[in-house]
């Protein structure tokens, strides 16, 4: 697919910046209308979709697409839809008193932005284009789409699909690699939203800051886990390795690293090893386990534990059949445990974002206090415990983008919740509501009675009245 030019992308942006403004007003019936044209291909293409995913990661569960990319973007955008018109109503604000006895009003106005550029990553290639787009068109806008080059089969079926769907001055899509990605970035878009790595986010941001485009960045970091001493060890070993295993742990909020009591090390250990053995029995021919994306990052990942081993952590790997991974069609990685790692080690240095976990002994949970906040942000936090005082100790000494207690990732699946990063992990958030409100602009509008003016002539100039 041949790639466009920076000029040709100009010209795309400025034909929906006038259409849009030529627009005027935009009805929710027309919002709804875009929200349904991408329901519309979930619901028409999801196989075709799931198979493209496949082909980009060389093996990816079927199911899981499903689950993750197809249902995971249509729940966001049917919420959307039900919401939109009561989120479109202004809001009423207090006016200062006196005014409001005589007549005075203020309101807030929800009005759209005018387009909106996005940048989705490889790991979630049609949950992270489809599912923001809930947001972008409930609130008016119009958007141009950069999917990643890491992804190709996939984001070149999203060419063909949006392209038959919108009128490029509604959706166009922008693929291409590096070079393509640099001139989307610079673009003068009204807001961009940019989900991936914090090492790109810092040349995206230089670049919009350029034309002083605001932006949303949704990023990661390593994204702890804290198991109290009252925790049920059992369930936080199932829901951890769930997470860590899901996607071949090419998630954003995957767990990065796990913090457990020395007294329940062991017991955590042996609960992983079970239920990696119930959800895989075995993984080389599994078509539930899914691959590393590609030879880089398989090798990135292998090296963080030849490192670890080099370093003298003791390695664990989950295997439960115990078969050779040197000889296999795909980049599989079998789920492994990494105990007592030390900070110089590599896979303590860089996020992981794959199926490796560090399991970190703690005597105090004061120890994983100190640990997490000399460390950045993260995207997510996880705690496991029944301790409620404990339990609002480590939310309120530590800083994340989002938390999830007793389980891990399942934040970011609850639509009326903000979901977004700090620091390092990221800057602002979308989801439901706050989505609407992050791709709008919140215009302040007063209305002044005609009581008030009369009033005010008397403030008025000359101030010293003649003698």
């Amino acid at each position: 697919m041949t790639e466009l030019t920076r000029l040709e992308m100009e010209e795309i942006l400025t034909n929906q910046k006038k259409a849009y403004i030529k627009e005027g007003e935009v009805s929710a019936e027309t919002r709804i209308d875009r929200i349904d044209r991408a329901i519309n291909i979930l619901t028409n293409n999801g196989p075709k979709l799931c198979e493209a995913m496949a082909a980009d990661f060389g093996h990816r569960s079927l199911e899981q697409s499903k689950l993750t990319d197809i249902d995971g973007s249509i729940g966001p955008l049917k919420d959307a839809k039900k919401h939109l018109r009561g989120w479109m109503r202004p809001e009423k604000r207090k006016v200062m008193f006196p005014l409001g006895i005589f007549g005075s009003r203020a309101r807030v106005q929800y009005q759209p932005l005018g387009v909106v550029g996005c940048i989705s990553p490889w790991n979630f290639p049609v949950q992270l284009t489809f599912a923001p787009l809930a947001g972008v068109f409930a609130a008016g806008n119009r958007t141009m789409i950069k999917p990643s080059e890491f992804s190709p089969a996939t984001s070149e079926l999203m060419v063909e699909l949006f392209h038959a769907a919108y009128d490029r001055d509604e959706v166009a899509v922008i693929p291409g690699g590096p070079a393509v990605g640099e001139a989307f970035s610079s673009l003068p878009f009204d807001h961009m939203l940019f989900t991936g790595a914090t090492s790109i986010a810092k040349h995206v941001m230089r670049a919009a800051s350029e034309n002083l485009v605001p932006v949303t960045l949704e990023l990661g970091g390593k994204s702890p886990v804290v198991v109290g001493k009252s925790a049920d060890v059992e369930l936080a070993a199932n829901n951890v390795m769930a997470g860590k295993t899901m996607n071949a742990g090419q998630i954003c909020l995957a767990p990065d690293y796990l913090f457990i009591h020395e007294d329940s090390t062991d017991n955590f250990i042996d609960a992983a090893k079970k239920s990696i053995a119930k959800m895989y029995p075995d993984l080389k021919d599994n078509p539930d386990y899914t691959s590393v994306i590609n030879d880089r990052h398989y090798d990135r990942i292998t090296g963080y534990i030849e490192d670890a081993k080099a370093r003298g952590a003791e390695v664990i790997e989950l295997n439960p059949a115990d078969e050779d991974f040197n000889q296999q069609q795909h980049n599989k990685i079998p789920p492994t445990l990494i105990i007592d790692p030390s900070d110089e080690m590599d896979v303590m240095k860089n996020e992981i974002f794959g199926p490796v976990l560090p399991v970190k002994r703690y005597k105090d949970v004061d120890e994983t206090l100190e640990y997490i906040n000399d460390h950045p942000r993260p995207l997510g936090l996880y705690y496991f415990g029944e301790d409620s005082k404990e339990e609002n100790k480590v939310l309120t000494h530590t800083t994340s983008g989002g938390v999830t207690v007793n389980d891990v990732i399942m934040h970011i699946a609850q639509e009326d919740l903000p979901f977004g990063g700090v620091g390092p992990s990221g800057m602002g958030s979308y989801h439901g509501h706050d989505g609407f409100k992050n791709f709008s602009h919140a215009k302040a509008v007063y209305t002044q009675s005609k009581t008030v003016s009369k009033l005010a002539a008397a403030m008025r100039p000359p101030y010293k009245k003649a003698s």
